[in-house]
């Protein structure tokens, strides 16, 4: 049986860099970002669906992030219904991963993990965290990034102290190598204890 490991972290705390130390050590990572993308795209499931729902939002036979999120911000009931959608297909894609993996652990990149209630399907759940003032330093200097953007993802993201409160095992991504050695140090942990 494999081992699910959820991460999670909220914007800038490093669970990207994060996910990636997990597969350069070998593991499969499943990412729920990624499995929107794959879903949105042409000939992706939620295509139909979505266009049913929304028709302006497909462009080209995929579906538009942009133009979505332009509709839900002008009338706010539609999100429930796209969630509706989306998150039974996002469900099914991450079961199939799980399925098909023969590795002993497997690690669910889920940002709203806690959100979701996500938790709950995992064996365990890892918190990527870092400093408030790092994590501000970290996402100011995305492209095109503001303090007003950056105020609204944190307003829809659940505070990082409710998240240590919550999370099995918690990972401060301050530097690479140690991240990466508290990655190594993780894995070699359940190894021992779940095998």
């Amino acid at each position: 049986m494999t081992f699910r490991l959820g991460l999670t972290g909220s914007i800038g705390m490093g669970k990207s860099t994060t996910a990636a130390l997990f597969a350069a050590e070998g593991l499969p990572v499943w990412d729920a970002d990624a499995a929107v993308h794959r879903l949105y795209a042409a000939g992706g499931a939620a295509v139909a669906p979505l266009g049913a729902l929304c028709p302006q939002a497909i462009r080209g036979g995929s579906v538009s992030r942009e133009t979505l999120k332009h509709h839900i911000a002008a009338d706010p009931t539609l999100l429930p219904a796209i969630e509706a959608v989306v998150h039974p297909l996002v469900a099914r894609d991450r079961a199939n991963f799980l399925a098909s993996s023969p590795a002993d652990i497997a690690i669910l990149d889920i940002p709203l993990l806690f959100e979701k209630g996500n938790e709950a399907e995992m064996d365990a759940t890892l918190l990527a965290t870092a400093p408030p003032a790092l994590q501000r330093a970290r996402v100011l200097a995305r492209p095109g990034m503001t303090e007003a953007q950056f105020a609204l993802i944190l307003s829809r993201q659940m505070p990082d102290s409710d998240k240590r409160a919550r999370a099995t095992h918690i990972v401060e991504t301050l530097s690479l190598d140690q991240t990466a050695a508290y990655v190594r140090a993780l894995i070699a942990h359940i190894r021992t204890n779940h095998a």
